[in-house]
């Protein structure tokens, strides 16, 4: 991947155990973003808490990751790792240096036993 600041894409795709252990130790980081890019209907019906709602499916996407800070730490998810792979490889397309998808999606955050809001 052209561009890229990651190494490899065992290094940006993490698995729901990786994925929880940066969420804990990025608690109180304003530099650390979770965004959730399922629908606005998928977003209310469960979450991982803290995490913002940027709709992948939403005409205006693109739109929307543009205004983010591409200098910040953004941990990706949607319901299965679909939306979320294909989200981080937009971003790392617009110039952010620091994007990772959590495979399996909040699907397998859930099957993992961890909390949703």
């Amino acid at each position: 991947m052209v561009g890229q600041k990651q190494s490899s894409d065992s290094e940006i795709h993490l698995d729901p155990n990786s994925a929880l252990k940066m969420i804990q130790e990025n608690k109180d980081n304003p530099n650390f973003i979770l965004i959730d890019v399922r629908t606005p209907a998928e977003y209310d019906e469960s979450r991982i808490e803290g995490s913002i709602l940027i709709n992948y499916q939403a005409p205006d996407f693109k739109d929307k990751i543009q205004k983010l800070d591409e200098n910040k730490t953004y941990l990706v998810y949607c319901r299965s790792g679909m939306r979320s792979a294909a989200s981080v490889d937009i971003m790392m397309k617009m110039g952010f240096k620091k994007v990772y998808n959590m495979i399996g999606g909040i699907m397998g955050w859930e099957n993992c036993g961890f909390p949703v809001k």
